[in-house]
């Protein structure tokens, strides 16, 4: 199965993501995550990546796309399928994906999309807390920690992320529409845009997704879709 996965920060794409990649053995391929993996590497492609967040300005589009060509071409776990999670994020990405993919006899199963409503989106985010020592991540009603303010995992101390307020929670929506509308229009005109409903449980969403999985073969390749 190869997928890309939208939406919307608060849309709960990390909690689909995990259960994906755990149920069909998929090998995710996060920006972010590959991104740090580039720089821990100290190789040429990483100086020039840290040239960029050094001067605090955005990795551009082609530094971006050159590693997810790496991870695709050279990655044997590719092979076996793939979710592309925060790539592409506009429609030029979005070509440059085919043609990676073309060259290297591949395609595209499906987009999957994942739509939520702006409240629940400021309800998720605004209520997100983050351990500073190893990263866990927590929330005020759906996943509060035992102890107010302290992480369950490693005690290390909680707190909210500066961007994790309403306007500014506002704002990355605009832009997030602004900049994937274009994306969403290109993998319609293909056929491979599937949308579900974000402001879903997570475990109703995921199931919803398996029972698409098992009705739609025609979006899979050699793939077991029958594991329970």
């Amino acid at each position: 199965m190869r997928i890309v996965l939208l939406g919307p920060p608060g849309a709960g794409k990390g909690s689909v993501a995990a259960l994906i990649k755990d149920r069909y053995d998929l090998l995710h391929i996060s920006t972010g995550d590959i991104l740090r993996e580039e720089i821990r590497k100290e190789s040429p492609l990483s100086k020039e990546i840290k040239s960029f967040i050094e001067r605090g300005a955005l990795v551009p589009d082609e530094v971006i796309t050159k590693m997810v060509d790496q991870k695709l071409t050279k990655d044997l776990n590719a092979t076996q399928g793939f979710m592309l999670d925060g790539y592409p994020r506009n429609d030029s990405q979005a070509k440059e994906l085919d043609a990676i993919l073309k060259r290297i006899d591949s395609s595209l199963d499906f987009v999957l999309n994942l739509e939520a409503t702006l409240p629940l989106i400021l309800n998720r985010i605004s209520g997100r807390r983050i351990c500073k020592k190893c990263g866990a991540v927590y929330h005020l009603t759906n996943k509060p920690p035992k102890s107010a303010g302290v992480c369950d995992v490693c005690s290390g101390p909680l707190f909210q992320r500066s961007d994790d307020n309403e306007e500014t929670i506002k704002n990355r929506m605009s832009v997030y529409n602004i900049s994937t509308s274009p994306i969403l229009e290109y993998y319609r005109q293909q056929d491979k845009l599937v949308t579900f409903n974000g402001d879903k449980e997570t475990d109703i969403l995921f199931a919803e997704f398996v029972k698409f999985i098992n009705e739609n073969k025609r979006f899979y390749k050699n793939q077991d879709v029958s594991r329970n």
